[in-house]
């Protein structure tokens, strides 16, 4: 019983921290794969936030066969938190890699910015924003479904 008490108390702080639709995201900038900065506006519609590199395949798996503009097509950015990678295999291995892609991997180094929204692990998570303000907010396991609901998303 203790044990499950202490847990209570330490999740506490996260769910008061935990962004409600409504509230308005606080502002940020990250730089992507290619040095180019990107900070958060009032155009992005969809913030897709990957927490670890098994999030981050499901979203290279579901935009595999998309062309170059796909994201930027539906106001999405993809947030990748890589701030557990070891610096000398992010450097030397995982950017240079990322390069390649035909989307936009804004690299979250130290955890500042993907630490701000609730999600799990093995998961991508979805914020659906208005004018920088979170209307909902959904989690993905699978590429599948992520991909399918890429696909639905209003195109501005």
């Amino acid at each position: 019983m203790k044990h499950v008490a202490a847990l209570l108390l330490c999740l506490v702080p996260l769910l008061a921290n935990a962004l409600q639709p409504g509230e308005n995201l606080a502002p940020w900038t990250l730089l992507d794969q290619h040095d180019q900065a990107y900070s958060l506006d009032a155009g992005t519609h969809i913030l897709l936030v990957a927490r670890d590199m098994d999030a981050a395949r499901l979203v290279k798996a579901a935009l595999a066969d998309q062309p170059k503009g796909y994201l930027e097509a539906r106001d999405a950015v993809f947030v990748a938190d890589i701030q557990r990678m070891p610096a000398l295999i992010s450097k030397l291995f995982a950017v240079p890699a990322m390069r390649g892609y035909h989307y936009r991997v804004l690299l979250d180094r130290d955890g500042r910015v993907a630490s701000r929204y609730t999600g799990q692990d093995g998961q991508v998570q979805w914020l659906q924003l208005e004018q920088g303000r979170l209307v909902s907010q959904q989690a993905f396991a699978d590429a599948a479904a992520l991909k399918a609901a890429l696909e639905t998303a209003p195109r501005h």
